[in-house]
């Protein structure tokens, strides 16, 4: 049997882990950075946050075949554990994609000061083929997810010329 394939992807912010962590819950802010694709559209962002609840994100994305088609790409999740604003905890399965089995995700803000914290995702992607042919993607979209929290925690300027 295969040892489980989990990764971890950290990014620091300069801001103060209750913004931090609340981005996650506020459906507003989390479509802005959950799984958000450069060529996707979130068309769905519902969020029940509470323990039992969960949330539901929909990103419309181009076919990949180059024709003008598009295609749903269904984002799930269910909290088990929230507890501001240092964890989340939700089991977390693509409908578009894979298996119907969740995965585990966990989310540790650790504040660092006043002003700053670090935010730990850990995705248990489980022990199978399927896992290790997804590691890599997922590690990606990950540190993409949290880069995009970044810029919605702090949108630039746009069009201010020095």
């Amino acid at each position: 049997m295969s040892s489980p394939v989990v990764i971890r992807v950290t990014h620091r912010y300069s801001a103060h882990a209750e913004r931090v962590f609340d981005a996650w819950l506020t459906p507003k802010q989390a479509a802005r950075f959950l799984f958000r694709t450069r060529t996707g559209n979130v068309m769905r962002c519902e969020i029940v946050p509470e323990v039992g609840g969960g949330f539901t994100v929909t990103d419309r994305r181009p076919a990949a075949d180059g024709e003008e088609s598009v295609f749903d790409v269904v984002h799930m999740g269910k909290y088990l554990e929230i507890d501001r604003p240092r964890r989340l905890v939700f089991d977390f399965s693509v409908l578009t994609f894979g298996s119907d089995d969740p995965t585990r995700v966990t989310v540790d803000v650790v504040p660092l000061g006043p002003q700053a914290c670090e935010l730990v995702l850990t995705h248990e992607l489980g022990a199978g083929e399927l896992a290790r042919s997804m590691e890599d993607a997922s590690r990606k979209g990950w540190a993409n997810m949290l880069a995009l929290l970044e810029r919605e925690l702090f949108p630039r300027r746009v069009g201010i010329q020095l």
